[in-house]
């Protein structure tokens, strides 16, 4: 019987959450993670290792055989829009997860983001057109393009496409840590902009639950939306964040410019993972 679940990218932001979600339906978690020293399964195991180094070799903890699926989330610089190391790794998380194609793995689940598609007005579905406009979200995009062609019909994939993850704040570094940060060091005002976008918030546990589940459901393939669905302006979420925290910190609306690729609002089409959380034979035990 396939009971394992990898994991990778398990010491991450989300990671952890995932690991959970993972445990909760009753799978074992291969949790992989590059910084070793701490224990995210709680009935599976953790491993240290970097599954992008040519040397790693999985076959040392377990057997494709036992193998339901792989959750690949690892990912370097993933809050540095910019940064070079998205393309210079891009092959071999191409070369990764074709591997794991060929060794048998059943189901193959991918993290994405919102930054594939670039500027876009409204809701992103499934099929929304992608023209990323950062390093980031161009070698997300190019990885789901080319993995999707190349894993073809030999495994069940499913790209898993998330938006703007908030919660377990001081272990990101979204605006909310800095808020917190800021707080810290007893700063009364917080520069700001002008809070005006609308974005799909989620929780990072609901995020972990919705994953596990779309990931695991037989079946479920291609572009699955991880996301609430409903648009929030930021100045909003991060008013009730200070209020919810109890900061002594007043935002300066307009200090910063917005950026030039974030459009007045954006949010994921959640109908899918809606039917999704509603239907499958995981959603019950994940839920409870």
């Amino acid at each position: 019987m396939r009971n394992t679940v990898i994991v990778t990218g398990a010491a991450g932001y989300v990671g952890r959450h995932v690991v959970r979600a993972v445990e909760a339906l009753g799978f074992d978690a291969l949790a992989i993670a590059r910084r070793g020293g701490i224990h995210f399964s709680e009935s599976g195991v953790t491993v240290e290792g970097d599954v992008l180094d040519p040397s790693f070799d999985l076959r040392r903890y377990t057997n494709a055989q036992d193998v339901a699926a792989l959750i690949h989330l690892a990912w370097q610089d993933g809050f540095v829009h910019n940064a070079t190391s998205h393309m210079l790794n891009l092959s071999r998380h191409f070369e990764f997860l074709t591997g794991m194609a060929d060794a048998g793995v059943p189901r193959i689940a991918a993290l994405g983001t919102m930054h594939e598609v670039g500027y876009w007005e409204g809701a992103i579905a499934a099929d929304t057109p992608t023209n990323p406009l950062t390093l980031y979200g161009i070698a997300k995009d190019a990885l789901r393009r080319s993995t999707t062609i190349a894993i073809g019909e030999r495994s069940e994939y499913v790209w898993l496409r998330a938006y703007y993850i908030v919660g377990d704040d001081r272990r990101s570094r979204s605006i909310f840590t800095k808020l917190l940060e800021a707080a810290d060091r007893g700063e009364r005002k917080f520069p700001f902009t002008t809070g005006k976008t609308l974005y799909d918030f989620i929780d990072v546990e609901e995020l972990g639950r919705q994953i596990a589940v779309a990931a695991l459901t037989p079946g479920a393939v291609g572009v699955v939306n991880v996301c609430s669905g409903q648009p929030e302006s930021l100045a909003n979420r991060v008013e009730q964040f200070i209020a919810d925290n109890h900061l002594d910190v007043t935002l300066e609306y307009g200090a910063f410019p917005d950026r030039p690729y974030d459009s007045p609002g954006t949010w994921g089409d959640a109908s899918m993972i809606n039917a999704l959380m509603a239907s499958s034979p995981y959603a019950k035990e994940t839920n409870a």
